[in-house]
C-alpha cells in the first residue's frame, strides 16, 4: 500500500469516528434535560418518605405506574415516526412535556399529585425516546453506531453528574447532614431544576431531522429481526428484577448514610458512567454488542448481592461504583444492537419495542420490591435486602438465557 493510500484511510477512518452533528447536539440536549430530571427527580422518593410520609409500597406504585404506562406510548410513536418519515417533532414534543411537568413538584402536597408529575414526565420520555434513538441510528453510519450511543449515554450522565453534583450542594447548604430530607430545600431544587429544563426545549430546535421519503400506497411489510424479539423477551426478564433505583437510595438511607452523602453516592455513580460509557460503545463495535451487554449483566448480579449484604456505608460507595460500570457497558450497547438488528425503516418501531418491552415490566418490579422489603411469605426475615438477592437472582437467569444467545451469529 502506498503511502498516499494509507494516508487516504487514515483519513476515511477518522471521519468514520467522527460524532456526527445530530449525535452532539441530541447529546447536549440530553445532558440539559437531565440535569433538570436529577435536580428535581432523584431524591424525590426521599421527599415522598420522609416529607410526605409516604410507604415503600406506595412508592413503588408510583415509580411503577409513571414508568409503565407512560411507557406504552412508546411503540405508537415510534411507528408514527416510521410512517411519517420524521423523528424530530416527536423527539421535540416529548422534551417539552417534560420540561413543562416538572416544575409542578413545587406545589406537591401529596402522593396523587407527584403521581401526576412523573406520569406526564415519563410520557414525554416515551413519545420522544424511540425517535430520538432513531435519529441516531439514522445520522450514524454501522461501523460507529456504538460509538455514537455511548457517546450519547456518556453526555446524558454527564448531565447526571452536574445536576446531582449541584443538588448535592443546594441540600448542603440548606440542611447540611439531616439525616432526612427538607421539604423547602426539595422545592428549590425543583425552582433550580426548570433552567436547564427549558435549556433542552430550545436546543433541540436546531438538531436536524433525516427525513425518509415514505411511499404511499401499498408497501411490503418489512419483519422484524427474530433475534431482536428473542433480544427483547430477555431484556424483559432481566428488567423483571430491576426495580426503580429509588430504593437503591432507601437502601443507603437505611445503611446509615445522610441524605447528602447519597447525593454525593449518586455524583460519584454518574461520574463514573460519564467517564466509561463512550470508550464502551466504541468497545462494542470492535467485539460485539451482546458480548459486552453479558458483561455488564454478570456485574449487575453481583451488584445488587453487595446492596443485600451491604452492612457499612463504605459498601453502598462500593456498589455504586460497580453499578456505574453495569450501566457504562450495557445501556448504550443495547440502543446500538436494536439498530443492528432491524431493517432502517423499521428502527422507530422496533425502538418503541424495546423500549416498552423494558419498561412494562417497570410496574411489576417495582410493586415486588415494595412488597419484598415490607417482607412477606419466606421473605419477611430478610426485610431490605430481599429486593436485591431477587434482582440478583433474575440477573443471573435472564444472563444464562443471553449466553445462549451468544451462540447464534452476529447479524451482518
Amino acid at each position: 500500500m502506498s503511502k498516499t493510500t494509507a494516508e487516504e484511510t487514515e483519513s476515511t477512518v477518522a471521519q468514520r469516528r467522527r460524532l456526527p452533528r445530530n449525535v452532539v447536539l441530541l447529546g447536549l440536549v440530553s445532558m440539559l434535560n437531565d440535569i433538570s430530571s436529577e435536580m428535581s427527580l432523584t431524591i424525590l422518593p426521599l421527599f415522598l418518605a420522609n416529607v410526605l410520609g409516604v410507604k415503600t409500597a406506595v412508592i413503588g406504585l408510583i415509580e411503577g405506574i409513571s414508568e409503565t404506562t407512560a411507557s406504552l406510548s412508546r411503540p405508537l410513536f415510534g411507528w408514527l415516526s416510521d410512517v411519517r418519515g420524521r423523528r424530530k417533532p416527536f423527539a421535540f414534543a416529548g422534551y417539552a412535556l417534560s420540561a413543562f411537568s416538572k416544575p409542578f413538584l413545587y406545589f406537591a402536597g401529596n402522593w396523587g399529585v407527584v403521581l401526576g408529575v412523573r406520569f406526564a414526565d415519563r410520557l414525554g420520555k416515551g413519545v420522544r425516546t424511540a425517535s430520538r434513538d432513531a435519529l441516531i441510528a439514522d445520522s450514524t453510519p454501522p461501523e460507529t453506531r456504538g460509538l455514537s450511543f455511548g457517546f450519547h449515554r456518556a453526555a446524558d450522565t454527564a448531565g447526571a453528574f452536574i445536576g446531582l453534583s449541584v443538588a448535592a450542594l443546594l441540600v448542603y447548604l440548606g440542611q447540611r447532614g439531616a439525616l432526612t430530607l427538607n421539604a423547602g430545600v426539595y422545592r428549590n431544587l425543583v425552582l433550580a431544576a426548570m433552567i436547564p429544563g427549558f435549556a433542552a426545549v430550545l436546543l433541540m430546535l436546531i438538531v436536524r431531522d433525516m427525513p425518509k421519503r415514505v411511499e404511499r400506497g401499498p408497501r411490503e411489510k418489512v419483519p422484524l429481526e427474530p433475534r431482536f424479539k428473542a433480544l427483547v423477551a430477555i431484556m424483559a426478564l432481566f428488567t423483571l428484577g430491576n426495580s426503580s433505583d429509588a430504593f437503591l437510595m432507601l437502601r443507603a438511607q437505611n445503611v446509615g448514610l445522610s441524605v447528602f452523602q447519597i447525593s454525593l453516592v449518586l455524583v460519584l455513580f454518574n461520574a463514573i458512567y460519564t467517564a466509561i460509557a463512550t470508550p464502551a460503545g466504541a468497545w462494542s463495535d470492535k467485539v460485539g454488542r451482546r458480548r459486552v451487554i453479558l458483561l455488564g449483566w454478570l456485574i449487575y448480579g453481583a451488584v445488587y448481592l453487595a446492596f443485600a449484604l451491604a452492612a457499612k456505608p463504605w459498601h453502598i460507595w462500593a456498589a455504586f461504583a460497580c453499578y456505574a460500570l453495569y450501566y457504562a457497558l450495557a445501556e448504550g450497547t443495547a440502543r446500538a444492537l436494536v439498530a443492528d438488528f432491524v431493517a432502517p425503516e423499521r428502527r422507530g418501531v422496533a425502538y418503541g419495542m424495546y423500549s416498552t418491552a423494558i419498561a412494562i415490566t417497570a410496574l411489576p418490579a417495582s410493586l415486588i420490591a415494595g412488597v419484598l422489603w415490607q417482607g412477606i411469605g419466606g421473605w419477611g426475615g430478610l426485610g431490605p435486602r430481599a429486593p436485591f438477592l431477587f434482582g440478583s437472582a433474575m440477573a443471573l437467569l435472564a444472563t444464562i438465557l443471553l449466553a445462549n444467545l451468544l451462540r447464534r451469529p452476529e447479524p451482518a
